[in-house]
């Protein structure tokens, strides 16, 4: 029993942060139709900066996570600006074709800045785990779990409460009467494209402390975040949040009872047969809805 709450309490901490870099990807493809290849290199963006804050520069680790959620916003803020802007509403391939290009950019600019030796960021917790009942408790898994509740509440009270998340759902649902009502829509998808880049930087340094950063890591999570929206439902940011935690679960627990060389084979096999069975997301309607 002990051993069954230990992988419960695991993979409810990695679902929370997989439920972040869901949310980040199923916001900008719900309010903007654009698919964002470069989500994981953004994911990847927020570990380096991390490193770079609390290794290199002997920075705080906390000061360190509200800067790389920062510069997150203003790197994604930017690429839609400069890039995304003029071609959104015309050529969907093309918008496919720049985030493909934003993507191996960012890889190998990383590669080149670091080069590809893992790196270490340091964690201001002690390394000496938690016992309760039986169940191993990692002082930093637990600062990531409770960090990560904390922004999807955040996130939620934005989305629903406040006049940007008003301002977001009203360009969601239909884009041309958000503009009739003064919607600044375009800066909606600025903001949006920024709010989504944050999610994934500061998952990314949130996580640093618990792996090492390399500049190929944000391929993997580029394929966990899809495979959570899909799980989801695309655009459904409550069902990003619950495959998020679905998936980490089902990676978990599979690595646990089947083998842990299969531990991503085993969520991939899984988001295959939800494709088949119910191609809409599991936590989806027939129609997609905000």
């Amino acid at each position: 029993m002990d051993q069954f709450l230990q992988h419960l309490v695991n993979g409810t901490v990695l679902g929370a942060t997989y439920a972040l870099l869901g949310i980040g990807l199923t916001l900008i493809f719900g309010i903007m139709k654009v698919v964002n290849f470069a989500h994981g290199e953004l994911y990847a963006f927020g570990a380096y900066v991390a490193y770079a804050l609390v290794s290199l520069l002997q920075m705080d680790y906390f000061v360190a996570l509200v800067l790389a959620a920062g510069l997150g916003l203003l790197l994604g803020a930017a690429i839609e600006f400069l890039l995304l802007r003029r071609c959104r509403l015309e050529n969907i391939d093309e918008v496919m074709l720049i985030m493909i290009g934003v993507m191996i950019i960012m890889q190998n600019a990383e590669l080149l800045a670091w080069g590809g030796v893992a790196k270490v960021v340091p964690t201001p917790f002690p390394q000496e785990s938690i016992i309760v009942g039986g169940i191993y408790l990692s002082p930093t898994r637990l600062f990531v779990l409770g960090a990560a509740i904390v922004l999807l509440l955040a996130f939620y009270l934005v989305i629903e409460r406040s006049r940007l998340g008003l301002a977001m759902r009203a360009t969601f649902q239909d884009e041309d009467a958000a503009r009739i009502v003064g919607v600044n829509v375009s800066r909606i998808y600025t903001l949006t494209f920024g709010l989504g880049s944050s999610l994934a930087a500061i998952t990314g340094a949130l996580l640093a402390p618990v792996f090492v950063v390399t500049p190929t890591m944000g391929d993997l999570a580029s394929l966990k975040a899809f495979a959570i929206v899909i799980l989801g439902g695309l655009g459904n940011i409550r069902g990003a949040a619950l495959g998020g935690f679905a998936l980490a679960l089902i990676e978990e627990f599979g690595a646990a009872y089947i083998s842990t060389a299969y531990r991503d084979a085993i969520g991939f096999l899984v988001i295959l047969v939800v494709m088949i069975a119910r191609p809409q997301g599991l936590f989806a309607a027939k129609e997609r809805v905000g």
